[in-house]
């Protein structure tokens, strides 16, 4: 009996408060509805020791992309909660050397503490917004987010230094557990449709290359090595000197010897994505641009082969050609015809300025922490305004096959770690008697079968540099007396020509004038 007139008190006391409440929010005006209960929380929060920042899943008014804030945070608290939460939401890995990825799941607490003093509680949760009945991109309507929850007295510390901490190492651990990228940009007719990164195409960048199996003098290794680790740690030194956060390199040297691994090599101990752009698929420098706006930072952007990339030595071929109309105006119909042609069949308008504009003029701040490398076998063809010193800040020869760099081959291919096999001296003789680049090496000394030793395979080598060495010998031969005839043929035309000029002076021929021979 006495549960049954609880139960109607009870009832009747919620039909007047519902009563109450919809009177209230008719009679009250919304403006001042507003200010009654922002003042409702202030009073609150006086009392409440904590303060609460929210961290939300989506921009306002993004529709596809998540923020990258809340994506950050998301790969630190799943770092931190993975001894603690019971429950967390496993997605497939994208860019992640991992199978799986694992997050925080909804409505978890996990507890961290920062420099051993400051406590913070962080939480999961998600709005569940009113489903659409139609659209035209459809997904998911619940939105996650995260809630950070810290004492009043670490306010400072927490909005000034924690929330940063939290973001660098969420960046980390993207950064350790990514899979690298090679990325190639595609021409402007594929860059149509809403999908965004069409501008380039990329693939699993899995390079076996590294500085130790590089064949090199490891002292000059141990240089690289260091300085590229010194960029990578300069962020605020670059910023305190005025300069854009990127550093150039140019590699040249005959084909063979390294130039690729040497960036894959780069590529690998920063982790950084390379993108490797081919210049004749873009079609001015408007595109360029729009190229380099569209790569990330922490990355390598490569053009190989810059000499056969851009016509460089356009104007000094022009003027050439100027020069051979003048002295063989016959010529002038087939030159023009054949530039005509070149006309046709050239598909670029990237010119050296715009290059330059993009590597080391205002587009060049746009982004950080880049490598921008170049590569040529032929130096001496490229433009000195394209590899000064500021555009191109460190020249690196890779250079025919050394000693030192031979043993760094022989460890990796042989086992050979050590001076003391009794064929060095001679290999050592040889390879300064020779030019031979270390795919030469490589390709020589790589066992043919699993029953081919050592031995075997240095044999096979040093009588492979003693070949080259002969046919240098022949070749160098065969150009002396190829020299030799010329510059005899040089001289006999020469000396007619000069007896031609003496035989004129001697006996002048006589000079018309009014048809009659003047005496």
């Amino acid at each position: 009996m006495a549960m049954e007139v609880l139960s109607s008190k009870l009832g009747a006391s919620l039909a007047t408060l519902m009563f109450f409440w919809t009177f209230c929010q008719n009679l009250i005006p919304p403006q001042l509805r507003t200010y009654l209960i922002s003042r409702y929380n202030k009073i609150c929060s006086s009392f409440n020791p904590f303060v609460h920042i929210t961290f939300h899943e989506f921009e306002p008014g993004e529709l596809f992309d998540r923020s990258k804030v809340f994506l950050t945070i998301e790969r630190y608290l799943g770092h931190i909660s993975s001894g603690n939460a019971n429950h967390f939401i496993a997605k497939p890995a994208k860019d992640s050397c991992r199978s799986v990825v694992l997050s925080m799941g909804n409505y978890e607490e996990v507890v961290d503490v920062y420099n051993g003093a400051v406590k913070v509680w962080w939480s999961s949760a998600q709005i569940t917004s009113v489903r659409q009945s139609m659209s035209l991109f459809p997904r998911e309507d619940d939105k996650r987010y995260f809630n950070l929850k810290f004492h009043k007295k670490d306010r400072e510390i927490v909005t000034k230094s924690y929330i940063k901490h939290v973001l660098a190492e969420g960046e980390a651990i993207q950064v350790r557990e990514r899979k690298l990228k090679l990325y190639s940009n595609n021409k402007s007719e594929e860059w149509s449709g809403w999908k965004s990164g069409a501008k380039w195409s990329h693939v699993i960048f899995k390079h076996p290359s590294t500085f130790d199996t590089l064949a090199m003098e490891p002292s000059r290794k141990q240089e690289i090595v260091d300085e590229l680790l010194n960029f990578k740690d300069s962020k605020e030194y670059y910023a305190k000197i005025g300069k854009a956060w990127k550093r150039g390199y140019l590699l040249y040297g005959p084909p063979g010897t390294g130039k690729s691994s040497m960036i894959a090599a780069m590529a690998t101990l920063m982790q950084y994505d390379v993108y490797d752009l081919e210049l004749t698929a873009v079609k001015d420098n408007n595109e360029l641009r729009r190229l380099l706006i569209d790569t990330s930072g922490k990355s390598i952007i490569v053009i190989e082969d810059i000499d056969c990339s851009l016509d460089l030595t356009g104007q000094r071929e022009k003027k050439e050609e100027d020069e051979n109309e003048k002295k063989d105006p016959i010529k002038k119909e087939l030159l023009d015809r054949e530039l005509k042609k070149k006309k046709k069949k050239k598909e670029s308008d990237v010119t050296l300025s715009g290059l330059l504009n993009v590597i080391d003029g205002l587009w060049s701040a746009i982004g950080e922490e880049r490598l921008i490398i170049f590569t040529t076998n032929h130096i001496e063809k490229l433009d000195p305004a394209l590899i000064r010193r500021g555009r191109m800040d460190h020249h690196i020869e890779m250079s025919y096959c050394c000693f030192e760099a031979f043993k760094v081959l022989a460890k990796n291919y042989l086992g050979i770690g050590d001076d003391s096999h009794p064929l060095f001296p001679e290999i050592r003789r040889l390879l300064g008697e020779t030019k031979t680049t270390p795919a030469d090496v490589a390709e020589n000394m790589m066992p043919k079968s699993a029953r081919e030793k050592a031995d075997a395979c240095l044999e096979r080598f040093v009588k492979a540099l003693e070949t080259a060495k002969e046919e240098a010998r022949v070749k160098e031969e065969e150009e002396k007396r190829a020299n030799a005839v010329k510059e005899e043929e040089d001289h006999r035309e020469k000396k007619m020509k000069q007896e031609a000029d003496d035989l004129k002076k001697a006996d002048p021929s006589p000079v018309q004038e009014n048809g009659n021979a003047k005496e």
